[in-house]
């Protein structure tokens, strides 16, 4: 996620450094042809740029719309699992008190590793990377035989929770609380999978990126007979500010991508874990992660 900081010229310039590469060229090749072949090119109003320009813009704020909605339903989803994270803990120990402290542990344990779990999972990095410090090697094997981690370490918890119930150390109704914070991660767990599974259309960033090549080109014609001293930066500056918007709609779109337009999902399953092994009374918790830069992961 990037923060509330200056983000560096070198990271914003390699967004869109191919565009503004082909940008020049029809800079330079449109004053070459007006150069030595000026009848060549037909006469250009500036009014068909404008209007090209004004598409362009109405394009671009729906898709920045619709973009950022991605990105803040993902950023809500992850806070609902924040909540539920914590009530699970809190509910347990509630319930069990002294007597459950090694049942709690246990699935507060299983929880942090579910959040870590997920995160690299919607990332599509390793679930299970580091996850041997909160659970234990046999029940590893068991998850490592699912195709969906976080799911298996659901269900692992549920086993649970119905064993505490068939143990009598917690009634039917206490168990049917806890079942419905595990349906609620659950649910939140679907909610990021749909959001990462599924696709902007990329045939409107085709088209944009068409419409915004058509607006330089043509943008470029009308300018034909201004000296390139001028007409190259003015054509560098425009196009830079659609292709900034553009690219930084691209990536809010997808939040799960492992980069730093994404939803902290890192550094939130590690202020679950800091949260959880505090509820749990460890003093041995890890430091809040760090930013890299101008963003956090």
């Amino acid at each position: 996620m990037i923060l509330n900081k200056t983000i560096s010229l070198p990271y914003i310039f390699n967004q869109i450094k191919y565009d503004i590469f082909i940008v020049l060229l029809v800079g330079l090749t449109t004053n070459i042809i007006s150069f030595r072949y000026i009848h060549l090119l037909p006469d250009m109003p500036l009014t068909i740029p404008s209007f090209l320009g004004t598409a362009i813009s109405i394009l671009l704020s729906f898709k920045m719309n619709q973009s950022y909605d991605r990105w803040w339903e993902a950023r809500k989803v992850w806070g609902a699992i924040v909540n539920d994270s914590r009530s699970l803990v809190i509910q347990l120990q509630s319930f069990l008190g002294f007597t459950g402290l090694e049942d709690v542990k246990t699935i507060a344990y299983r929880q942090m590793a579910w959040c870590y779990a997920l995160g690299r999972s919607l990332r599509g990095q390793n679930p299970l990377e580091d996850a041997e410090q909160f659970i234990s090697k046999p029940e590893l094997n068991v998850i490592s035989a699912h195709n969906n981690k976080p799911l298996a370490i659901l269900q692992l918890n549920a086993k649970d929770i119905r064993a505490l119930r068939e143990r009598g150390k917690i009634d039917t109704f206490t168990q049917l609380q806890l079942d419905d914070t595990l349906t609620r991660l659950t649910d939140s767990m679907g909610k990021a999978e749909r959001i990462n599974g599924t696709i902007f259309p990329s045939t409107y960033r085709q088209f944009l990126y068409f419409t915004i090549y058509l607006f330089v080109v043509t943008l470029a014609i009308s300018l034909k007979d201004v000296s390139m001293i001028f007409e190259i930066p003015l054509l560098l500056l425009i196009s830079t500010s659609f292709f900034l918007i553009q690219k930084s709609a691209s990536q809010l779109q997808d939040p799960f991508r492992n980069r730093p337009s994404d939803v902290s999902v890192t550094a939130i399953a590690r202020t679950i874990e800091i949260n959880i092994r505090q509820l749990l009374g460890e003093t041995n918790v890890p430091e809040p992660l760090k930013p890299i830069g101008f963003y956090i992961l």
